[in-house]
């Protein structure tokens, strides 16, 4: 039995090994604030988003799938956390069951595994239930299908079925063994056979005449004689045991790989639920193929910062489709990071199937998400910041492919702005020409500004509001790159703060003169 809820005709790898950017990735991004509500307090639930939604689906319908299966979970939040609690009661089932597993001697294989076989029915029978109950009430393809292999798969005759076979593997009337005299006259070929039913007729069972048969009785204390006779019993139910340990290894990977799959899409309905509580919106994201330039999205915010505030994250509107790079300039601590930070966000929610921050949201696929962001300083760093930055674009580099998305934050701003701008250029450049879709934040303006002269890609420029008085709305418009970042208000307001301080400690300086642009 498979799950496939995740995708449409396989399993995720649950032990798959860590991407090369995943760390970085979910650095610059802060997806952890995003992984612990998702986990809402549950590791397991926090190990799954961390395991799932870095690893991005790059097939429209792979994304429309899952998108599909997590509108059911929705639309029927109780009767999935029910699901979800019936695996896990089969897990716990497991975890207190004696059970030896394949390395143990042949009997303690066949009765732990009997004993766990047994103990799966209740759970088994509990998932029939649902099915029967509220599969009709499911749209997906991802559930109906679930819920068709369950009911093909349990059958009511199948648990008739189990519990007649488990009965009969208890050998209340001893354990029939056929076997063949071989080399040494040694048995070989043991068979375990199965026993005679009783006649139901009672006067015709004591009536009965027995079958010959030779009897040999160990003595009480013949431990030699005993041991021997176990020998003999294990050869005889070893392919039994075997059987039906992987049938029970079976349904124990089952219910596993059910209550992980679940565990992503409840991952993402603890999330949704928390931001909708705060009355942040939140919207299925419709993705477009890879080849086609499509971005565009309404009151998109940072969801890893409205997760960390009380207060509600300023959102952005944008309309990129058509336009390979997407530019931002203007004033310091104006909202630009935090709006690139928003974008890859979404990207990463999009290609994991969920739902993103913001009230409609559209974008193509990526063959991949990357990132660049400016790094503060390191001690441990063997060379200079420029090193260490051209060192991970030189990573970048060889394993970006067409149609990814690159997000940089202030890249090269480690060097002089003549040298930054020229290496920026360049990058950028051989990047688009590579056919990959490019968000730039940049301080650079003569890198800015040479690619709103002339570049040969069509690119929007945004930049951050500032209003005359110098307040930043942290909102983004459409406008050519300015000069300056506006680094003076920030001057004014530090050292103007400084000067109120030493005032009130009865210690003012006079301050500097701070002009407003």
């Amino acid at each position: 039995m498979k799950a496939w809820l995740l995708y449409a005709d396989r399993d995720f790898d649950w032990h798959r090994d860590e991407q090369w950017n995943e760390t970085t990735l979910t650095r610059d991004l802060e997806l952890a604030s995003i992984f612990a509500a998702m986990g809402a307090g549950d590791e397991f639930l926090e190990g799954v988003a961390k395991k799932v939604v870095t690893v991005s689906l790059d097939e429209l319908d792979a994304i429309l799938y899952r998108q599909a299966t997590l509108r059911d979970c929705l639309s029927h939040e109780a009767i999935v956390r029910r699901l979800y609690a019936i695996a896990v009661e089969a897990q716990e089932t497991e975890r207190r069951s004696f059970y030896w597993g394949l390395t143990a001697s042949a009997s303690s294989v066949l009765h732990s595994a009997r004993d766990l076989v047994q103990a799966y029915l209740v759970p088994l029978a509990k998932l029939r239930q649902l099915a029967d109950d509220e599969a009709p009430s499911f749209e997906s393809a991802g559930f109906r299908r679930f819920f068709a292999m369950v009911r093909k798969e349990l059958p009511d005759d199948y648990f008739a079925a189990v519990k007649h076979c488990l009965k009969a593997l208890r050998f209340n009337r001893g354990v029939l063994i056929r076997a063949q005299p071989g080399r040494g006259v040694k048995g070989t070929h043991y068979v375990l056979c199965k026993p005679h039913e009783p006649e139901p007729n009672l006067i015709r069972r004591l009536l009965a005449r027995r079958p010959p048969s030779h009897t040999f009785r160990i003595a009480e204390r013949d431990e030699n004689g005993a041991r021997a006779l176990s020998e003999l019993e294990a050869r005889g139910v070893n392919h039994v045991a075997n059987a039906l340990a992987q049938s029970a290894d079976h349904i124990k990977s089952f219910f596993a790989m059910l209550r992980s799959e679940l565990g992503l899409y409840l991952g993402f309905m603890n999330l949704r639920n928390r931001l909708a509580k705060r009355g942040l919106p939140v919207c299925f994201p419709v993705p477009f193929p890879l080849e086609q330039r499509k971005h565009r999205c309404s009151a998109l915010y940072d969801i890893s910062l409205a997760l960390r505030t009380e207060q509600a994250p300023v959102g952005n509107d944008v309309d990129a489709n058509g336009k390979d790079a997407i530019v931002v300039t203007g004033a310091n601590q104006g909202g630009k990071s935090t709006f690139l930070r928003s974008i890859g966000i979404a990207q990463v929610l999009l290609q994991a199937g969920g739902m993103v921050g913001a009230s409609a949201f559209e974008a193509n696929v990526a063959t991949g998400i990357f990132t660049h962001y400016k790094r503060e300083e390191d001690a441990t760093m063997q060379g200079g910041k420029f090193d260490e930055e051209l060192s991970r674009m030189s990573e970048v580099v060889d394993h970006i492919r067409h149609h990814a998305l690159f997000l940089s934050n202030e890249s090269f701003a480690s060097t002089n702005e003549r040298e930054g701008s020229e290496i920026g250029r360049e990058i950028i450049d051989a990047l688009l020409e590579a056919r990959v879709k490019i968000c730039l934040v940049t301080h650079l303006f003569t890198l800015a500004k040479g690619l709103s002269a002339e570049c040969a890609f069509p690119a929007v420029f945004l930049r951050a509001e500032r209003r005359e008085d110098g307040e930043r709305t942290f909102r983004l418009i459409q406008g050519e790159p300015l000069q300056t970042s506006f680094g003076q208000d920030l001057y004014c307001a530090i050292f103007e703060q400084d000067a109120v301080e030493s005032d009130d400690a009865g210690h003012m300086q006079e301050p500097l003169p701070c002009v407003k642009a």
